[in-house]
């Protein structure tokens, strides 16, 4: 049985639930067994987790589901199309699921984006629950709804915004996550900081050590707070229509990143590790942030193990990519920025300022 776990409520009206934040998650049935799922299950996964963590989760389920199946799906970025995506809607379908099969996300960011998209529109919708094995997940994709594939012109530009049943947030997970995952996974954790919360980021600046050699209490600490940052953005602006954007902070030149080089060239993290880079050189050009903070920011990325200067793409193409970006209006891109450390902002910059940025912070 789990022991220690923390909760954090994502209030939503009739859509709200609740992320667990914890130790044995996976094997405690009783910490879905208030949601009264009535229907079968499939657990989609990918091809690295399943190994790992499908049976664990199959034996838990069995025991609050009459079927439980599981679906392995081709792991990375570069498989989050339409294609794999209907290997979803496939099993579902041989399966004759019905509204009240549940699916169950375990894996990370794109198994976890994928099965929210398959649960938003399968049916017209069924139950998800989220059970983000990466950090990155943990602290970020899983919570708050946002769902998505990727098409070659832009990164998440098809999807949904649809709410989980629950997240459980199981902390033993990361214990098998590669240092390279668990460092992108810090990118998101790190992006609270400067957008909303000038405590965390000096919190940050002191623990950074600790999280990297993954101390139980500092990473259950970092994941917890980054959830309750974002529960409370997403409380406010479940649909991303006003302040839900500044969680997009380093996302507009990241996701350039990752279309440019190709989707999986770069992790997800990395590629928004560097678009803060580039996000607060902006700030500092349109005299909304001083050097010394976005020093700070580039100083605190660097000590995370994460880059601070983006792949060589030309700035050109940089701009082109970012045109296709769910912030752009009007076909001007509006970037997240920041006014003052702890303060996000949303707001177009002047290409030249734009270009300066990319240039000072590409790899040459």
């Amino acid at each position: 049985m789990s022991s220690n776990i923390q909760t954090v409520a994502i209030e939503l009206g009739d859509r709200s639930y609740d992320i667990l934040i914890g130790r044995g998650l996976l094997t405690d049935p009783a910490r879905l067994a208030d949601l009264a799922f009535k229907g079968d299950a499939l657990i989609v996964t990918n091809e690295t987790v399943a190994p790992l963590y499908a049976a664990q989760m199959q034996a838990t389920l069995a025991q609050l589901h009459p079927r439980v199946d599981v679906l392995a799906l081709p792991d990375g970025e570069a498989h989050k199309h339409w294609g794999t995506l209907n290997l979803i809607f496939d099993r579902l379908l041989s399966t004759a699921a019905d509204r009240k099969t549940v699916l169950y996300a375990l894996g990370g960011g794109v198994v976890g984006d994928m099965t929210g998209f398959a649960a938003a529109c399968y049916m017209r919708g069924i139950d998800c629950v989220q059970v983000p094995t990466t950090l990155l997940a943990q602290v970020d994709s899983s919570v708050g709804g946002k769902t998505a594939i990727n098409h070659p012109m832009g990164k998440n530009m098809i999807g949904a915004f649809y709410q989980p049943r629950r997240v459980l947030a199981d902390l033993s997970t990361l214990d098998t996550l590669p240092s390279r995952e668990f460092a992108a996974g810090l990118a998101e954790v790190i992006k609270y900081g400067p957008i909303c919360d000038l405590a965390f980021l000096e919190w940050l600046e002191t623990n950074m050590h600790r999280l990297l050699a993954r101390d139980d209490d500092a990473v259950a600490y970092a994941v917890r707070r980054s959830c309750e940052l974002k529960a409370a953005v997403v409380a406010s602006d479940e649909r991303e229509s006003g302040l839900r954007a500044i969680l997009n902070f380093g996302h507009t030149f990241g996701h350039a990143i990752e279309a440019g080089m190709g989707y999986g060239a770069w992790l997800h993290g990395e590629a928004v590790a560097a678009g803060m880079v580039m996000a607060a050189d902006l700030s500092e050009r349109m005299a909304l942030l001083r050097s010394t903070d976005a020093k700070r920011i580039r100083e605190l990325i660097a000590a995370a193990g994460l880059p601070i200067a983006g792949p060589a793409i030309s700035p050109a193409q940089y701009l082109e990519l970012m045109r296709v970006d769910k912030k752009s209006e009007g076909g001007q891109v509006r970037f997240v920025l920041l006014d003052g450390l702890g303060r996000g902002c949303v707001r177009p910059a002047p290409d030249d300022l734009v270009l300066s940025a990319i240039e000072s912070h590409t790899a040459g």
